[in-house]
């Protein structure tokens, strides 16, 4: 997948395209519906398969008080669409100048003379330009005379309503990691380098992996059924992680994210990981003792073992 970085400034833009414009954070079920029409659409026309995204959330450049905490690193959102099939991807700096573009005008001067689209599929709700003008309507009502074909993809619901990224970001950070797989389509992940930490874990015969994220979301504070890519082993890991303060024991300690690794001892300090969350194993909890803590971990350790050896 070719990637343009700042494509209102390349003058090597692929022509005759079958496109789709969204910001595609989380790559969600819906959006996969979208972007594998699109590639279907353009292998069936022997063209280009574009989507174009912008980085960063409009959100943060013109209300940042406002602004979500994005599901995915871009690197992850790019990595996903490109895996249906997207043969270009255009991430288009988002500014506030940018912001202040008329959508016809950005339909005319970017879609239609540099691109030269043919084809543009749509989420239903998908907004763009100034004022939030430019959508579903008004490009099925340009298309005609500029010689291109505009249409809406249906939604993908799940538990009854349309599957969001809104929707997710709420399941996540409430820590309900199941609801946010089934509309994800995948275990959400995060990516990050191992950090060096207190050590705590070893010193009570459990030694962890402490994820710096590179991603701004994360499930809320608790432990999770997990499991843990490495490159370095070219495999994933099963083990079960703990997100929180460690109120046991610290008081007013930063939050962290600590993995204990089944079944593994190597040293990986400063290893950039992917950590996937599979499901919530349980709240995170004040013990009355380290002794207590320690028998609550020897069990979640089990209870991951279980929850993987599942058929």
């Amino acid at each position: 997948m070719q990637v343009f970085r700042d494509p209102l400034a390349s003058t090597d833009l692929p022509r005759s395209a079958v496109a789709t414009i969204g910001n595609f954070d989380g790559v969600h079920l819906g959006h996969q519906a979208i972007l594998a029409a699109v590639v279907a659409r353009a292998r069936e026309r022997g063209e280009a398969a574009v989507a174009i995204t912008f980085d960063p959330h409009p959100l943060k450049v013109l209300h940042p008080e406002l602004a979500p905490k994005m599901i995915q690193t871009l690197a992850q959102r790019e990595e996903m669409i490109e895996q249906i099939g997207i043969d270009v991807l255009l991430v288009i700096p988002f500014t506030r100048d940018f912001s202040l573009t008329e959508p016809e005008a950005f339909v005319r001067d970017f879609l239609l003379r540099r691109l030269a689209v043919r084809e543009i599929l749509l989420g239903a709700h998908f907004a763009f330009g100034r004022g939030k003008k430019g959508n579903l309507e008004l490009l099925k009502s340009l298309g005609p005379s500029a010689g291109f074909s505009a249409e809406g993809i249906p939604e993908v619901f799940h538990d009854g309503s349309p599957i969001s990224s809104t929707r997710i970001r709420d399941a996540i950070q409430a820590g309900r990691i199941g609801e946010a797989n089934a509309m994800l389509g995948r275990a959400h992940a995060m990516d990050g380098v191992i950090a060096r930490g207190d050590r705590m874990g070893r010193k009570i015969g459990y030694p962890t992996i402490n994820l710096r994220p590179e991603n701004e979301l994360s499930p809320a504070d608790g432990v999770y059924f997990s499991r843990v890519f490495f490159k370095s082993f070219g495999r994933e890991f099963d083990c079960v992680t703990n997100i929180g303060r460690r109120p046991t024991v610290y008081e007013n300690y930063e939050t962290t994210i600590e993995s204990f690794v089944l079944d593994f001892s190597s040293d990986v300090y400063g290893e950039r990981i992917r950590l996937f969350f599979h499901d919530r194993v349980r709240d995170e909890m004040t013990f009355p003792s380290m002794m207590a803590l320690t028998e609550q971990i020897g069990r979640d350790i089990e209870a991951t073992r279980a929850y993987f050896a599942r058929p």
